[in-house]
């Protein structure tokens, strides 16, 4: 059973996302509070099945505790994402900041770090590397988010071309902020979680299948053609590295 949590939970969570583009309203936005959680929970689970304690405790501390930090931070000031505020449809909130967005940044942080994990060996590239990862996501997520009105920016301007509503400055917040918590990760976590496992194969096929389904969901069923194209190509510079190295392999 052991082995086998993280592939179910894997499953269910791609089930949902699967439902997700077919649904609507209040239905959508339970799918999507249902995806985070899974995520959050197959994430960390994952790190303490694999990898201990310690790795567990370094994820939940600077991807759990700092995003919601920086997310309380950014409701407050304006720094580092912009003027933004969320709505009411992603269940309760703290500080302004729906409980489930920290949960998001860990959900994807640890996967973001496993990749990079398997693409360079040296220390610092390997924080570079997982902060962008983890940064391009934001190209699929806040635009889709967006769309359903569940934040928005009091000023979305300068954007990316074909991409209205989130201003450049948010993605450059996501990645500042993503340098830090992949050096705090590395930090924290030190050993525990420098080397690449077979076990890790759970978390490598989410990274994978959460490219692959957000650029077809995005310029497919979502109508946001152009965060696919921007998106596909960010993320995609992680991604497809690393799917050639498997391959080849």
């Amino acid at each position: 059973m052991r082995h086998r949590l993280p592939w179910i939970l894997l499953a269910v969570l791609v089930l949902c996302q699967i439902c997700y583009p077919l649904t609507g309203g209040d239905v959508r936005a339970g799918l999507t509070v249902a995806t985070v959680l899974l995520g959050y929970l197959l994430s960390v689970s994952h790190a303490l099945l694999t990898r201990g304690t310690r790795a567990a405790l370094a994820l939940v501390g600077t991807a759990t505790l700092g995003g919601f930090a920086v997310e309380a931070l950014g409701v407050a000031t304006s720094f580092p994402f912009g003027t933004y505020d969320y709505s009411g449809r992603l269940g309760p909130k703290l500080l302004g900041v729906p409980l489930i967005i920290p949960l998001a940044w860990t959900w994807m942080a640890w996967p973001a770090w496993l990749a990079a994990v398997r693409l360079t060996r040296r220390p610092w590239l390997r924080i570079v590397t997982a902060a962008v990862g983890l940064a391009a996501w934001d190209l699929f997520l806040d635009p889709q988010m967006v769309a359903e009105g569940y934040w928005r920016w009091q000023s979305p301007t300068p954007a990316l071309p074909g991409v209205p509503g989130i201003p450049i400055g948010n993605y450059l917040g996501w990645l500042g902020f993503a340098l830090v918590l992949m050096t705090a990760l590395a930090v924290l976590g030190q050993r525990a979680i420098e080397r690449p496992l077979r076990s890790d194969a759970p978390i490598i096929t989410l990274w994978f299948w959460t490219y692959a389904s957000s650029v077809l969901a995005h310029a497919v069923f979502l109508g946001l053609p152009a965060s696919a194209l921007w998106g596909g190509i960010v993320m995609g510079a992680v991604v497809i590295p690393l799917a050639a190295r498997r391959r080849f392999r």
